[in-house]
C-alpha cells in the first residue's frame, strides 16, 4: 500500500483536536437516504462460541457491498461544484474504488479510478458499471497509486483517499451512531484495522457518545501495521504484508488514522488467517451470509475477547468476494477445522485392497470423496500401489480415529492435509 497522503489544510493535531461528535452527525445527515441503515443481527451461535452476546453489524449488505461508501461519499460530497466539476481521482482494487464511483456518480462528479492491470474484470466492470473510468496500470496497487497521483498532478482532480482524510473517517464513523442508537447498553465494538479510516471514525463517535463503550480495533497477523506503529510510537511501514483479507493489506497507516487511533481506540487484537478463515465459513454456515476476508476479521477475534458476559457489536466491513476466492478459502477452513482429510497409503498391487480400505472407512463413517489409485507413484516395488483417499470428517478427533482404524488394520497412514 502506497505512503499515507498528507491532510491538505490543517495539521494532524489541529484536525485531531477540532474533530467533535457534531462532525459525525453531519455526515450522518449527508448520508441520509444514500447509506444503508444496516440492522444488526443478534447471533446466538457467535455467543456461545465467545461467552459474550454478539450482534452482527452487516456493512457487507451495503450499497456497493461495504462500508467505504460512507466515507467516499463524505468526502465528494463536501466538494464544491467548482470540485467536482474537475472530477475525482483514487487508486484501488477493491471496495473503495465502488464507493466512490458510486458517491461520484450519484452527486454529479466525474470519477477516475486507477487499478492495477491484474484486477479481476468483475471489479473492474463493477466500478465501470458504476459511471467510473477505470484506468488499468501495472501490476501491483503501488503502480496503480502512482499513476493516480501522475493523472491528478495532469488533470486537476480532487484525490479521494481510502482513509487518510478527515471526511472520509467522518463518513466511516456513521456506522458506529447506528450500532449505539440500536443497542444503547453496548458494551463493545469489534472494528477492523486496515489503514485505519474505518476504526478512527468508530472510534471517535463512539466515546464522543459513549465513553463507556470500548472499541477494540482487530488486524490480520500478516498486516498489522497499526500494532506495529503502536509499538514503534510512531507511524511506521511494514516490510510486507501478507493475508486473505486483502481489504486490510495495508503496509502503512495514515498519520491522521494513527492519531485517531491512538487517541480513541482501548485495543488492538490481531487474527491468524486460519481464524479468518474459520470465521468466514461460521458466518456462511450459521447465517448465510458472504463475505470476504477482511469483512470477518471482527467476528475472528471473539474468543479472544478479554472479557465474557458483555454486549459486543462484530462490524461485518465488506462482502466484495468472487467466487473462486470463496471457494478457496472455504476449501481451506474445512482443513483447519477437520473437515476435510486428504491422506494416502501404500497398498499390495493385488485384488481386493481396495475394498479393505472402503470397509474401515465406511465403519468410521468417513465419507469419501475423492480417490485416486497410482502404480507409477510408486518407484521402488513394482508388486506395491498409492492410495490417496479424500474424505469428508467430523472434525479432528474423527480424523485420528480414522488413522488409528487404519493403523489397526496395517496400513500405515501419509497425512496430506
Amino acid at each position: 500500500m502506497a505512503e499515507a497522503v498528507q491532510p491538505e489544510v490543517n495539521s494532524v493535531e489541529e484536525i485531531l483536536e477540532n474533530t467533535t461528535i457534531a462532525d459525525v452527525y453531519k455526515a450522518a445527515k449527508q448520508l441520509d437516504g444514500v447509506a444503508k441503515k444496516t440492522r444488526l443481527i443478534e447471533s446466538p451461535f457467535f455467543s456461545d462460541m465467545c461467552g459474550n452476546n454478539v450482534f452482527l453489524k452487516p456493512e457487507n449488505l451495503q450499497n456497493t457491498g461495504s462500508f467505504k461508501l460512507r466515507g467516499a461519499y463524505n468526502k465528494i460530497s463536501q466538494l464544491s461544484d467548482a470540485e467536482k466539476k474537475r472530477g475525482v481521482i483514487t487508486a484501488s482494487a477493491g471496495n473503495h474504488a465502488q464507493g466512490v464511483a458510486f458517491a461520484a456518480q450519484q452527486l454529479g462528479a466525474h470519477a477516475v479510478i486507477c487499478m492495477p492491470a491484474i484486477t479481476p474484470i468483475l471489479k473492474v466492470e463493477a466500478t465501470r458499471a458504476l459511471g467510473a473510468e477505470v484506468v488499468l496500470h501495472g501490476d501491483t496497487f503501488d503502480d496503480a497509486y502512482e499513476k493516480s497521483m501522475e493523472l491528478q498532478k495532469k488533470k486537476g482532480y480532487v484525490y479521494i483517499h481510502p482513509f487518510n482524510d478527515k471526511e472520509v473517517l467522518l463518513g466511516q464513523g456513521t456506522t458506529a451512531l447506528e450500532i449505539i442508537d440500536e443497542l444503547k447498553d453496548l458494551d463493545a465494538i469489534l472494528v477492523p484495522i486496515g489503514g485505519g479510516g474505518f476504526a478512527s471514525g468508530v472510534a471517535l463517535a463512539t466515546k464522543a457518545v459513549n465513553p463507556n463503550v470500548k472499541v477494540i480495533g482487530v488486524e490480520p497477523e500478516g498486516a498489522a501495521c497499526m500494532e506495529n506503529s503502536f509499538a514503534r510510537g510512531k507511524v511506521s511501514s511494514l516490510t510486507a504484508v501478507d493475508t486473505v483479507a486483502d481489504g486490510c493489506a495495508v503496509k502503512t497507516p495514515g498519520d491522521l488514522t494513527y492519531a485517531f487511533c491512538k487517541k480513541y481506540l482501548d485495543q488492538i487484537i490481531t487474527v491468524s488467517e486460519m481464524e479468518i478463515m474459520s470465521a468466514l465459513l461460521f458466518l456462511i454456515e450459521k447465517h448465510k451470509l458472504i463475505a470476504e476476508g477482511a469483512g470477518v476479521l471482527s467476528l475472528a477475534a471473539l474468543n479472544k475477547l478479554p472479557f465474557k458476559g458483555k454486549k459486543v457489536a462484530a462490524i461485518i466491513s465488506g462482502g466484495n468476494i468472487d467466487i473462486s476466492t470463496i471457494s478457496a478459502l472455504i476449501d481451506k477452513a474445512l482443513i483447519a477445522r477437520g473437515r476435510v482429510f486428504c491422506f494416502s497409503v501404500l497398498l499390495p498391487d493385488k485384488p481386493g485392497q481396495l475394498l479393505n480400505v472402503s470397509k474401515v472407512l465406511a465403519e468410521t463413517n468417513a465419507n469419501v470423496i475423492k480417490l485416486e489409485h497410482n502404480q507409477s507413484k510408486v518407484t521402488d516395488s513394482f508388486k506395491k500401489v498409492v492410495l490417496e483417499i479424500t474424505v469428508e470428517t467430523n472434525n479432528h478427533d474423527h480424523i485420528n480415529k480414522i488413522i488409528k482404524a487404519m493403523n489397526d488394520a496395517g496400513y500405515d497412514v501419509d497425512k496430506i492435509y
